[in-house]
């Protein structure tokens, strides 16, 4: 089976795609440019916010894979662009190429009338990969630990310079993490198995933890003592929009925060384990373990 993987140069798509190939696989990946390629992958240049270059990459494929995302809008690249405009784009090219398995990223929280933007295009994606016809599943992961990660690593990367960290509208939102190899042997598998067909699984660990949790947790096992600083729901507002205003428009990057995340954070980010327990065969990394050996090291 050959499978395009959208995404695949992605902190998620890298664990899929070394997945994939570990398993037998044929791997296609789409790429926007240079810096997106994966040493010994194919790859077919196009975007799916454009449409360029999609029926090629998916001429030849059994299934897709797509992981394509964003955390902050930057320019042209904007929720409802890539999540909803781009999953139409690329089913549409699926379609043409007869190809029949698609695995989707969606996100925990997605649902129509959500208050972030986020989450209400990702739910758009997930309706319109239901009303597909294809033989799909869409995951949805909580918070996503591993090297290279945005958010534990962040605030790891974060905890070596500053002398506080920041405990957004006091830090008492709840997550249920999940470890980056667990989420790819999730799509990897869903491929071998047709019971997950039809289905949304939520991806993530047995344990909650507050936001105040996983902090103290990485300055234990980083061995670091730091202040954490609650910040109120306006203060982080504000700090959001400066962040959008310096970094997405005035330097074309992504900000480190912005306002829909902070709607995100305003709600707790928890699920269900239980069915991909089960049709997974999957215990979820121990978070604690999963800091000690693949994000984060002591320092001495």
């Amino acid at each position: 089976m050959r499978v395009l993987v959208t995404g695949g140069s992605g902190f998620v798509g890298r664990t899929v795609v070394a997945g994939l190939r570990a398993q037998g696989f044929g791997v296609r990946i789409l790429a926007r440019g240079t810096r997106e390629l994966v040493e010994g992958v194919e790859t077919v240049r196009g975007s799916v916010v454009d449409g360029q270059g999609l029926e090629a990459a998916c001429r030849g494929c059994d299934a897709v894979i797509h992981l394509v995302g964003i955390i902050a809008e930057v320019g042209a690249q904007t929720y409802r662009r890539v999540h909803s405009e781009g999953t139409q784009n690329l089913l549409a090219a699926a379609r043409v190429a007869g190809i029949r398995r698609w695995v989707q990223m969606s996100a925990l929280g997605a649902r129509a009338g959500a208050a972030a933007e986020y989450h209400r295009t990702k739910w758009e994606a997930e309706e319109m990969v239901r009303a597909s016809g294809l033989e799909w599943t869409i995951h949805r992961p909580s918070i996503v630990f591993g090297p290279g990660d945005g958010f534990v690593g962040f605030f790891a990367r974060m905890s070596r310079w500053s002398p506080v960290l920041p405990l957004i509208g006091g830090g008492g939102m709840q997550f249920q993490p999940i470890a980056v190899e667990d989420v790819a042997t999730c799509f990897v598998g869903a491929l071998g198995r047709t019971s997950t067909v039809g289905k949304t699984y939520d991806l993530c660990g047995r344990e909650r933890f507050t936001l105040r949790d996983i902090f103290r947790q990485v300055l234990e096992v980083t061995g670091r003592r730091r202040l954490l600083l609650p910040v109120p729901w306006v203060v982080a507002g504000v700090q959001a929009r400066m962040a959008e205003i310096l970094f997405a428009k005035m330097l074309g990057r992504t900000p480190p925060l912005n306002r829909d995340q902070l709607l995100m954070l305003r709600e707790d980010n928890v699920g269900d384990p239980g069915p991909m327990i089960r049709d997974y065969g999957l215990e979820p990394a121990d978070f604690r373990a999963g800091l000690r050996r693949a994000c984060l090291k002591p320092e001495s």
